[in-house]
């Protein structure tokens, strides 16, 4: 997956992992861990000796009934950090962010890539990410992150958010979005049931047919945690099993907290599909 920048041009394996950063005081699964400098450099070094080749940072929770964070809140939250990570690594940043302010800054700084969950739909962000000329991840939600799992209902999980990824990637290409620089995600446990993510999981090949990098976020999701009854510490086992299967049915990118194991199954993925 070959991607462009108006400063370089960046290459990432296929498949590969996204590690997660998230410099936030509640995010699910590790909020208040990484939310000082020095803290978000050591997990960041990690995550890169682990095999991830991307580094997905994020400053404000998308957990279910999280609060909304102030722009200029999460602009001192995620700005500092990414002018660290750059200022001793080369290694490809995305800024996982749905405000167009923080989406220009933080390009600005030094982020690669713009990740949003609400597709580009908020104020000025389709506008803005068009502008910066960087890679888009546009990521299916049905309603916000602070009701998002409130009774979601679908026709068909699957044609539903396909069609609506595909409706968000000709507004980006309207817009002037190269259309090889667009990233889907069937947004895995946002606005969905159990049953609905493992829908899109088992029918993940038909996104596909879209011929644009699939990215699959399914590091320690709560659905793992209701099928296997497992508190969010204990869901790795869970998300390598999930992540190898996205990988299976297409995914180029998987967004993952825990690099090391993650990497492993991607290492397995690839010697099976190269193997005689």
């Amino acid at each position: 997956m070959k991607f462009s920048t108006p400063t370089r041009t960046f290459t990432l394996p296929e498949p590969c992992v996204m590690g997660i950063l998230n410099v936030t005081p509640d995010s699910f699964s590790d909020g208040g861990k990484f939310n000082s400098i020095n803290s978000a450099l050591i997990q960041v070094r990690q995550m890169i000796l682990a095999g991830a080749s991307m580094i997905d940072i994020g400053g404000e929770s998308t957990r279910p009934g999280a609060a909304a964070v102030e722009p200029d809140e999460e602009l001192a939250r995620v700005i500092p950090v990414i002018e660290a990570i750059r200022q001793e690594s080369d290694i490809p940043i995305s800024i996982d962010t749905s405000k167009a302010d923080v989406m220009r800054a933080a390009v600005q700084a030094g982020a690669d890539m713009i990740n949003d969950v609400c597709a580009l739909r908020g104020e000025n962000a389709l506008a803005t990410a068009a502008a910066m000329r960087v890679p888009v991840c546009l990521m299916h939600m049905q309603g916000e992150p602070r009701t998002m799992q409130t009774n979601p209902v679908y026709e068909d999980v699957v044609v539903d958010v396909s069609r609506f990824l595909q409706q968000r990637m000709a507004a980006c290409i309207e817009a002037g979005i190269d259309p090889q620089q667009i990233i889907i995600d069937p947004g895995f446990g946002f606005g969905k049931t159990p049953t609905q993510n493992m829908s899109l999981i088992k029918h993940l090949s038909e996104f596909a047919e879209m011929n644009v990098p699939i990215l699959m976020g399914v590091s320690r999701k709560s659905t793992i945690g209701y099928i296997l009854n497992k508190d969010v510490g204990e869901r790795v086992y869970g998300s390598v099993a999930l992540a190898m299967l996205a990988m299976e049915k297409g995914a180029s990118i998987i967004r993952a907290h825990d690099v090391a194991a993650t990497m492993d199954a991607v290492k397995l993925h690839l010697a099976v599909r190269s193997a005689p």
